[in-house]
């Protein structure tokens, strides 16, 4: 994936925040928060992309001087090189500092404050841990890390061969990661389910009648609620576990994005929760 490529997809969900503030959106203070953490990722994702193709130069040699980037199988949790990607992580914490609501500021400010050892142990036992089943950290502390990191993370995701699978899978088969968001896409006359992993961002297909985190198949055990006001959003619970997953409808929406639309949803999680169930995994901003 060159350079160009990763920063068209950081403009389409940074212009589909800017539509969404336009049109009032009940998360407008998240989402201009947001806007400013995509602009640092796309520079992110951008740099590692280029230093990627930097490598590829230097290893192909001959005549041919296009670098050769054939996926390969393997874990995306296997990649990690954090020499290329530590030295932004202290303008990342001055930009939350200077952007975040009060308490997300302060965090930021605690942790420039501490020696880089610390920041090496911080993103290192994210990338290695984060959404596993048996992790149980909060969205607010792993607020820092995965914003982070998850350029890294989906750049390396683009770049991996997908196994080939028999069953339908409620993990990621990149990373191991459990979802956080659900998407229909148009296929045929109907829409095809896919989820999106909360790690690396890798997309895979899923049965529509499903729960992602205890399989559950009874259709009358797995209620979906849908907002007059955002159509296209849907909660999808589950009555055996009681966690929810967030799915963005794009054969309602096509001009959805899915990372963006999710934050936008609040009254949907306001729901959720009043009915008793917890989401699988949040979205990068906890809500």
């Amino acid at each position: 994936m060159t350079s160009q490529a990763v920063g068209i997809e950081y403009d389409a969900r940074i212009r589909r925040a800017e539509k969404l503030i336009a049109e009032k959106s009940p998360a407008s203070e998240i989402l201009s928060f947001y806007k400013r953490i995509a602009s640092f990722q796309k520079t992110l994702a951008m740099q590692i992309a280029d230093a990627n193709r930097q490598q590829l130069l230097q290893t192909n040699s001959g005549a041919e001087q296009r670098p050769r980037d054939t996926p390969q199988f393997g874990s995306v949790r296997d990649a990690l090189d954090l020499a290329l990607v530590l030295p932004q992580f202290r303008s990342f914490l001055s930009l939350v500092e200077q952007n975040a609501p009060n308490r997300l500021a302060a965090a930021a400010r605690g942790i420039a404050a501490l020696p880089s050892e610390s920041w090496t142990a911080l993103l290192t036992s994210y990338w290695e841990n984060a959404g596993r089943f048996d992790q149980q950290i909060s969205a607010f502390a792993q607020f820092f890390p995965r914003a982070f990191l998850q350029p890294y993370a989906s750049y390396v995701a683009g770049r991996k061969a997908v196994p080939p699978v028999l069953v339908t899978l409620r993990v990621c088969p990149l990373c191991g990661g459990r979802p956080y968001l659900g998407v229909l896409r148009v296929e045929g006359d109907g829409g095809k389910r896919w989820m999106v992993c909360s790690f690396c961002e890798h997309e895979w297909d899923f049965r529509r009648l499903l729960c992602p985190t205890c399989g559950e198949e009874d259709e009358k055990k797995l209620p979906v609620y849908v907002a007059e006001q955002i159509p296209h959003i849907r909660v999808e619970a589950c009555e055996t576990c009681k966690f929810f997953m967030r799915t963005i409808d794009m054969t309602k929406d096509g001009y959805a994005v899915p990372p963006v639309d999710d934050l936008a949803a609040i009254p949907l999680s306001l729901w959720a929760h009043e009915h008793g169930f917890s989401r699988l995994q949040p979205n990068l901003l906890g809500c």
